[in-house]
């Protein structure tokens, strides 16, 4: 900013001094008279970064400063550094506005504007702005129009490098505007040739061009480019060298006729021919060709009078030989480097040049300048690297600058709330490091770019780490190659974002309500659970892990049928809140409790805490890895054996999956902590059940094969599922190889007299097997059935904490084990720490009211006797009634279950034939169906897609065959599958999928595939979600569920050592023309703002659509821009690759290419259209 102060004294001090005349010989269009004439005020004709950057040498001198700025540039930072700043260029378009010669004139003329810098880029090359300025009577501060003109026309540049005896590369004699010269050209001199401005530089308008048959395309684009950027659409071809490095030299001329030279800068880290990073001074240069070098360039300006500063660009091959390439009119971009190891300030020895001042008065004698350590300059650019480095456009969310000692920031619009347009270049800071030699100044600059935080848009700053890094680079090996010869460049650890990406997520549920399905209209309890205390430093006491880890399974499996007291699995953490809670219970909520656990219950035979529906939930309402969780866990329970639910040959899905995805499934479960695997099959289909007992005991697992218990073997008229059958069964899983046998009773239909039936007589056929009961609580018998099964023989029961205990659950702990103190069966586990435990569950289970099966179960019912539905579906079904308007009907839901149970054929219901059941018995209430009704209308009725399925054979065949006639009648002439469902199913190509999940998502694990395998859309929605949103499994359940509260202050810890600390502020009332609102956070004492478009709203706004990137047949807008030609219409084949749609965005242009072949079914634009990334562009079938 302008300082008065200064000013005053600067002013006072010229006066003193009288004007003065120098006499010179005429000499090289050098004036022989030079005057010193004050200047007291500089118009900066450029925006952005420079126009700051010459504001701050003129307040430096005592000068005041005038911006001038586009309507689209109303609110950007160069405006309000200056003393005054002035609107051009209205209703033009942005790069337009400042092209306007006559308008930049008439504001410098109305307000008393002594002086015009151009900068660098727009005006600051075109000789007729210059002449302009002169004529206006002001001063231009940079060369004169004459020199202006000689150099920026790129072949007069090179006629006077010939007469300067300045060695040149073979081009065209003069610009050329057609494509058919330039293809002249090319067939007379051979390929490769390069095609430039003819009027500017910066890469604008620039392409290499290898192939005859891209000379034309390419001539159009650059040509395109360049008349769009400078207002002249004339190109310069010359020659290409290959391997060439690009040195230029820095000079300063005088009005006098001298020039010195302020050495030269290393620009060969380049892309798209653009400068991304320099270095002064070029290493690894010898001093013999820097010096030649040097003396050419000054040899060069002093041949056309070159005055003030300009830089002379050379290309030196691997031999040495260095060829002219253009001069620059101006100053540079890269400009700060030269100032760094020179000391100079080339921004106010322009100004002093331009007043009159010559080198030697200013202390400029080329002895006296000393290059002194090495400076490192890179342009950190809003651009994705990932994607090719298209332009990336819209509000800076957060942005938090790296800086200290050597680190110097040149910027504009660099702050939080600031707007990255599309109009302009994609500069958004310039970071220049300095030190005493290349690797410290690349050390520094490493250290400041990591220090950055910017969010909103994406940046460069992971590639230009990459080059930092490289030690070719840092050894200062380098040419214009190095960017394409190192692919390793490309490799990026993605940004995490995750306070930003949580803060979206917190804003989507205040504005468009919860992200996850909320069962029921409760609201999660304002509560934070109390967390008993553990031992901070001690370990947890040893259990039967260990006996497994350093034994096997079947020493773990002998230990286990050795020990005296009952062994009791806890089912807290899966089965009891499937069954409770709609399996909604979070990892967030299930780690908090876990040190606990291992510490206070050691001896546990095992904890059930992963597989069955949980995994699958997990993904799909809950929005976190399954696999991370079970991870976790392991590292806070690393001493009790963990149990999951492995549906055979259905692995954890619903479905037949081919073998290799349940052999790799059990490998990676246990690599990530599994060590017990129940497997079951949900009709005891053996060659389902077998399956998954091999996968299970390859991987290295405890096998307990489970075997479903329905029917009632203590009632001699229940005769399919009698004793016999349940010992048959046993008698072969225990042949197949199992280690631990166990009952699953799903229903909760084991009374205690045929748990004492049914365990007495397994046990005195298999003495040495462990056995292991699992059952539910829905009749309210189960400790009783519990405590027969202990007194028969078994070894092993499941109880749930009591808090998460009784109806649809597990029998509650605390009974079972205060039934056995005292007796040869205790358990020896404390009951006031089970109280305790219990204490934590029964105030974490308020946050899950939306889910709380008591809204609508109030008690257990012995009537599932009758009904025979499994726990968890039970409450499930209660609820799906509800959700159907079937509440008033839920006895007859029951009464259709037992119904359609008998029509399917009196089945084992367990998922997923209990869904089969379920679905069939809501098809019936739903039409008013009689069972009688169902079997003589099956050829007409459109049965629900589970039961079909089940009847052509999909996941196994049933005890006793199939029921008929309904088979018949149902299928009539579809297909049946015969014998075990997935052993015709092709292995899944794992390479293949993860591949193509590579080609969606930036950052895919083994563990993601294997989801993927499973789950393929379920997978690839979470996915996306967490891209979006970040780890939401870290926030408390009740923010995660419906949000924080308006003025709300809570914690959300990351990781060890990281903790957010996060204030809900508000919700704007105000709705943007976009349907946008905006969210206001306090995040670690900074404000925030997330924009988050209204769902709701938006339905009554137009916005343009988003192309579904899971979607290869929507082709979105690879970057924000503006449509300018489009080269198809609908009903157009298209083959892939082919270009569809050309964009121009920062003044650069993209041709948008067919992701695949296929016929134009949509187009979403017109030319002209301006897209933001990701825009629908058209649809292609």
């Amino acid at each position: 900013m302008f300082i008065p102060a200064a000013q005053s004294a600067y002013r006072t001090l010229r006066k003193t001094q009288p004007r003065v005349r120098l006499n010179f010989l005429f000499k090289n269009g050098y004036s022989s008279k030079v005057e010193y004439k004050p200047i007291r005020s500089v118009l900066v004709a450029n925006r952005g970064e420079i126009a700051i950057r010459v504001f701050r040498a003129c307040t430096e001198l005592g000068i005041k400063s005038v911006a001038v700025y586009s309507e689209q540039d109303k609110m950007h930072m160069h405006r309000q550094k200056a003393d005054e700043s002035y609107i051009v260029g209205k209703g033009l378009p942005p790069v337009e506005a400042y092209l306007n010669i006559p308008e930049l004139i008439r504001v410098c003329k109305e307000n008393d504007v002594d002086a015009v810098h151009p900068g660098y880029g727009f005006l600051s090359e075109r000789s007729d702005f210059a002449q302009a300025v002169i004529d206006a009577g002001l001063r231009f501060i940079g060369p004169s129009p004459d020199v202006v003109q000689k150099m920026g026309d790129k072949v007069a540049a090179r006629v006077a490098a010939i007469e300067a005896g300045v060695p040149i590369v073979p081009g065209t004699d003069g610009p050329v505007t057609t494509k058919e010269e330039a293809l002249e050209f090319c067939k007379k001199h051979g390929l490769p040739v390069i095609f430039k401005a003819a009027y500017g530089g910066g890469g604008r308008g620039m392409r290499v061009v290898r192939k005859m048959e891209d000379v034309e395309e390419s001539f159009q684009r650059a040509s395109s480019e360049a008349k769009a950027a400078f207002g002249n659409g004339a190109m310069f071809i010359e020659k290409f060298i290959e391997r060439p490095r690009h040195i230029e030299v820095q000079l300063l001329g005088d009005k006098a006729g001298n020039v010195v030279h302020l050495y030269e800068r290393d620009c060969s880290v380049q892309r798209r021919h653009q400068k991304v990073v320099e270095i002064a001074p070029a290493p690894r240069l010898p001093i013999e060709i820097r010096d030649k070098m040097t003396e050419a360039a000054v040899r060069l300006a002093r041949h056309v009078g070159y005055e003030n500063a300009g830089t002379v660009e050379f290309l030196c091959d691997e031999s040495g030989n260095f060829y002219f390439i253009e001069v620059n009119a101006r100053l540079q971009v890269e400009h700060t480097v030269t100032e760094e190891i020179t000391g100079i300030d080339l921004v106010q020895s322009q100004i002093r040049i331009a007043e009159g001042m010559t080198l030697p008065e200013l202390g400029y004698t080329q002895d006296k300048i000393v290059p002194r350590g090495y400076a490192i300059q890179c342009r950190v650019t809003t651009e994705d690297p990932a994607n090719d480095f298209q332009p990336n456009t819209g509000r800076l969310e957060v942005f938090r600058s790296g800086e200290g000692m050597g680190i110097r920031l040149d910027s504009a619009s660099a702050y939080a709330g600031a707007i990255i347009s599309p109009y302009y270049d994609s500069l958004l800071v310039k970071v220049i490091s300095h030190a005493s030699d290349l690797q410290s100044s690349a050390s520094k600059m490493n250290r400041a770019l990591r220090e950055f935080r910017i969010r909103g848009v994406k940046t460069n700053i992971p590639f230009l780490l990459n080059v930092l890094e490289n030690q070719k680079f840092l050894h200062g090996v380098l040419d214009t190659y190095f960017i394409d010869e190192h692919p390793q460049l490309f490799k990026f650890k993605p940004s995490l974002n995750r306070a930003q990406k949580l803060l979206n997520y917190m804003g989507e549920v205040l504005v468009n309500g919860p992200q996850t399905p909320l069962a029921t209209t409760l609201k999660p309890a304002i509560v934070t659970p109390h967390v008993p205390e553990v031992p901070l430093v001690t370990e947890p006491p040893k259990g039967l892990r260990e006996v497994l880890v350093t034994g096997g399974p079947e020493a773990f499996a002998k230990e286990v049928r050795n020990r005296k007291e009952l062994l009791l699995m806890d089912t807290t953490f899966r089965d009891a809140h499937q069954s409770l809670l709609a399996t909604r219970v979070r990892s967030h909520d299930l780690l908090k409790i876990s040190p606990y656990v291992s510490h206070n219950f050691s001896n546990l035979y095992s904890l059930e805490n992963w597989g069955g529906a949980t995994f699958d939930v997990a993904l799909r309402f809950l929005h976190e890895c399954p696999w991370e969780r079970l991870e976790e866990m392991r590292k806070r329970i690393p001493n009790i054996p963990f149990q999951m639910l492995l549906r055979g040959a259905n692995a954890v899905g619903y479905t037949s999956y081919p073998d290799n995805v349940v052999y790799k499934f059990c490998e990676l479960a246990v690599q990530t902590g599994m060590d017990i695997f129940r497997v079951f099959d949900s009709l005891n289909y053996l060659p389902n059940l077998i399956l998954g007992m091999e996968a299970a005991g390859k991987a290295g697992g405890v096998v307990e094969a489970a075997i479903s218990y329905t029917g009632d073997v203590s009632d001699p008229k229940r005769t399919k599922y009698d004793l016999k059958y349940y010992t048959n069964l046993a008698d072969e899983l225990v042949k197949a190889g199992t280690h631990v046998l166990c009952i699953k009773d799903m229903a909760g239909l084991l009374k205690p007299e045929a748990a004492r039936l049914l365990i007495t007589a397994i046990r005195d056929k298999h003495p040495d097997i462990p056995i292991h009961i699992h059952t539910h609580d829905t009749s309210g018998a189960g400790v009783a059935s519990m405590l027969a099964c202990a007194k028969a023989g078994a070894d092993v029961v499941d109880v749930a904490v009591d808090s998460m205990s009784g109806m649809t659950s597990q029998p509650s702990m605390g009974a079972v084990v205060a039934s056995l103190q005292g007796t040869p069966l205790d358990t020896n586990l404390d009951l006031r720490t089970v109280s305790e435990y219990s204490a934590y569950w029964e105030q974490t289970r308020n946050l899950y009211a939306p889910f709380e099966c008591t809204t609508t179960m109030r008690s257990g019912n012995a009537d599932v006797y009758l009904n025979e539905i499994p726990g968890g579906q039970y409450t499930n079904l209660q609820f799906q009634a509800f959700s159907l308007g079937l509440g008033d009907f839920f006895e007859d839901v029951k009464k259709a279950y037992r119904e359609a149970n008998l029509l399917l054929g009196d089945i084992i219901k367990v998922t997923p034939s209990s869904k089969v059941v379920g679905d069939l018995a809501q098809f019936m209430v739903q039409n008013n169906l009689t069972a009688d009704q169902v079997l003589e209308r099956a050829e007409e009725l459109s049965f629900p897609k589970s039961v079909v399925e089940y009847l052509q054979g999909s996941i196994g065949i049933p005890h006793g065959g199939f029921p008929e006639p309904l088979r018949s009648r149902v299928l009539k002439d579809m297909p049946r599958i015969e014998g075990r469902p997935g052993a015709e199913l092709q292995d899944l190509d794992f390479d293949k999928l993860k591949k193509e999940l590579k080609e969606s998502h930036s950052c895919i694990s083994n563990r993601d595939v294997m989801s993927a395998a499973l789950y393929p859309q379920v997978t690839n929605d979470f996915l996306n979600f967490r891209e979006k949103y970040g780890p939401v499994d870290k926030l408390d359940t009740r923010i995660f569920l419906t949000g924080p509260k308006v003025g709300e202050e809570f914690d959300v810890p990351l990781e060890r050592g990281k903790t957010l600390s996060v204030k809900a502020l508000a919700v704007s009332a105000d709705l943007k023309p976009n349907g946008i609102r905006e969210v206001f956070f306090e995040l670690n004492g900074q404000l925030r703002a997330v924009h988050i478009l209204d769902k709701e709203a938006v339905k009554e706004i137009h916005v343009h659509p988003k192309a579904n990137k899971s979607n290869k047949s929507e082709v979105g807008a690879p970057m924000p821009g503006t449509v300018i030609d489009i080269r198809v219409q609908v009903g157009d084949k298209v083959e892939k690759g082919q270009p569809l749609v050309v964009l121009s965005a920062m003044k650069m242009e993209m041709v948008v290419q067919s992701p695949l072949a296929g016929v134009v079914k949509k187009l979403e634009i017109a030319n002209g259209t301006k897209l933001e990334g990701e825009d629908l562009i058209m649809i292609i079938e």
